[in-house]
């Protein structure tokens, strides 16, 4: 399993991917053979529920806490047959969706399957991630204002 800084970096980075990605990317990415091998193989070790959270703040990004609302969550944790793990925390109330993340999750942990994954889920969702952070910096970009001052010539 994950030992070292760089592999939990690398599993904080995926997850973090898979939440974000868009349910009909997953579904896309379940057609695949060793995909659909490994959704019949798992055991649930928590199936999805949906539940509440409450998201916290902080005034400023440093100073004190306060409540800021609840969100909705669905939470699962499965087990393939090699024994990888895989848990997702998905925002909102897709089962389907919290089961793919967790789904992949575990097949990313599997050495002879995580690098398939890498290849066929993870490169395009972070293209996908990047393309929209460019998106959304050329838009505020667009709304950027100068503010300069005119030296008045004397004479």
């Amino acid at each position: 399993m994950l030992q070292n800084n760089d592999a939990l970096s690398a599993r904080q980075d995926w997850m973090r991917l898979l939440v974000c990605a868009p349910l009909d990317v997953l579904e896309s990415w379940a057609l695949a053979p060793a995909v659909v091998h490994a959704q019949t193989s798992f055991v649930w070790l928590r199936k999805p529920q949906t539940g509440l959270v409450m998201v916290r703040g902080r005034a400023g990004g440093t100073g004190d806490r306060f409540n800021l609302g609840e969100m909705t969550v669905t939470r699962c944790a499965l087990r393939l047959h090699d024994g990888a793990h895989g848990v997702a925390y998905v925002q909102g109330r897709s089962h389907r969706k919290a089961e793919l993340a967790a789904l992949a999750d575990a097949l990313l942990q599997t050495p002879n399957v995580g690098s398939a994954v890498v290849q066929g889920l993870i490169v395009p969702l972070r293209a996908r991630a990047d393309a929209g952070a460019r998106a959304q910096q050329h838009k505020a970009q667009a709304t950027r204002v100068e503010f300069f001052t005119l030296a008045r010539a004397e004479g």
